[in-house]
């Protein structure tokens, strides 16, 4: 018997739950005037090599690489949807009135130790806001995702947290002064972190290893190396999240994982979820589009909602989050000779909009109320041979016990009271 692949998911009992969740966060989003758009599972790998950068984790340790019988360029499974939504973006830009707000939901793979709040196959939410240049756009995307977690999904228990990653000459410097600084400790960081010291030395301020973030809180902190224009922006970015009554620390450590962030880094993270704790994530990205071979800077944001560790933290709101199933009617024929009848009842209420069970296999009247009754059925339409003689349907209220001879014809507006 065959298993699921190690670090994905089944989800046969909780799509209620899931979706109906998935409903709030679009219903919400869209008073926003965010769009829905959806892009390919599989893209270029080259695409991801170019946007995130070569020595991210994702690139280097993450992909899910895909045979290509054409011989053409290789491709992945998408470890993200920022790259490909700004890829879409840029073959369709003539036709796009910005700013772009568009919102796209779907499964992403990353090649990761499965673990509590880490999946191989995971889903997330993207929002993306494209050409928008003033960082009055990240206060609001950030105050627009407040009040999703706060009001909207009633989560209390997480703090935001905020850095500013500044333009990319501020952090060469900075990045300069990094290396040097932490050189003489190469033999302390870890296996991970003495390789990046040479090649993405920003990330090391997010490893988890004790001795490399006492190392990094002792080297110089990137808002040092500001310009004054820089040092302008992100203060008047938090400025505008105090008057927006939005609760946060700035965090020095902040850097997220991929390298087309500049500018604001915000992470939502739960207290509740133990070592995977940030279930929302995001960030300022105005140089990816040239990297991907745009002629000019399209100044962009955006973030991504982990499904899956929303979720967890939301278990305990599963009832008052969940989809409501629509009532149920269970059509009973007695016997064989009704099955056909039967058929065609079903036939015509669903085309009312009335949702339905039939049960038709070859079982004892007693069997099928049972069944109707562990389906939580609302009414039992029970239909035997004077039932079938007289044009009519014996309805029956399962949860009064009550029941009801009902003509045929009528029955579909009899359930519908």
């Amino acid at each position: 018997m065959f298993q699921r692949v190690k670090g994905t998911s089944d989800n046969f009992f909780e799509m209620a739950y899931w979706n109906g969740t998935i409903k709030k966060i679009i219903t919400h989003l869209k008073r926003y005037n965010f769009q829905e758009i959806n892009i390919p599972l599989i893209e270029h790998t080259s695409l991801f090599e170019r946007g995130l950068g070569v020595e991210t984790d994702v690139i280097s340790k993450q992909m899910f690489l895909i045979a290509n019988k054409s011989g053409d360029d290789q491709l992945c499974l998408r470890p993200e949807a920022t790259a490909g939504t700004m890829r879409a973006f840029l073959e369709y830009q003539n036709e796009i009135k910005l700013p772009c707000r568009v919102f796209t939901y779907g499964s992403m793979f990353r090649y990761e130790r499965p673990q509590k709040g880490r999946l191989r196959e995971f889903h997330q939410m993207n929002l993306e806001v494209i050409g928008a240049s003033s960082i009055l756009q990240d206060a609001h995307l950030i105050k627009m995702l407040q009040v999703l977690f706060m009001e909207v999904l009633k989560i209390q228990d997480f703090v935001l947290k905020i850095n500013f990653l500044g333009q990319p000459q501020d952090r060469a410097k900075y990045c300069q002064n990094l290396i040097a600084t932490l050189t003489p400790f190469k033999n302390q960081l870890c296996e991970i972190c003495t390789t990046r010291l040479d090649k993405n030395p920003l990330r090391i301020l997010d490893c988890k290893s004790p001795t490399c973030q006492d190392l990094a809180k002792n080297a110089p902190k990137l808002k040092e190396f500001f310009s004054s224009q820089t040092q302008q922006e992100f203060q008047l970015l938090l400025d505008t999240l105090q008057e927006l009554a939005v609760t946060f620390i700035v965090d020095d450590q902040l850097v997220r994982g991929l390298d087309y962030y500049n500018k604001t880094v915000f992470e939502f993270v739960s207290v509740n979820l133990g070592s995977q704790n940030t279930f929302c994530g995001g960030g300022r990205y105005d140089g990816l589009a040239q990297q991907l071979g745009s002629k000019t800077e399209i100044p962009a944001l955006g973030c991504a909602i982990g499904i899956e560790r929303l979720l967890m933290i939301l278990e305990e709101k599963k009832d008052q989050l969940s989809e409501r199933s629509a009532t149920l009617t269970c059509i009973i024929p007695m016997d064989q000779a009704q099955n056909k009848l039967a058929l065609h009842i079903a036939d015509h209420l669903t085309s009312e909009g009335i949702t339905v069970e039939i049960l038709i296999d070859d079982q004892k009247i007693k069997n099928k109320m049972k069944k109707a009754s562990d389906l939580k059925a609302t009414y039992a339409l029970i239909i035997g041979e004077n039932e079938q003689k007289s044009n009519s349907i014996m309805v029956k209220n399962m949860l009064t016990g009550s029941q009801e001879i009902v003509p045929q014809n009528q029955v579909a507006t009899y359930l519908k009271r």
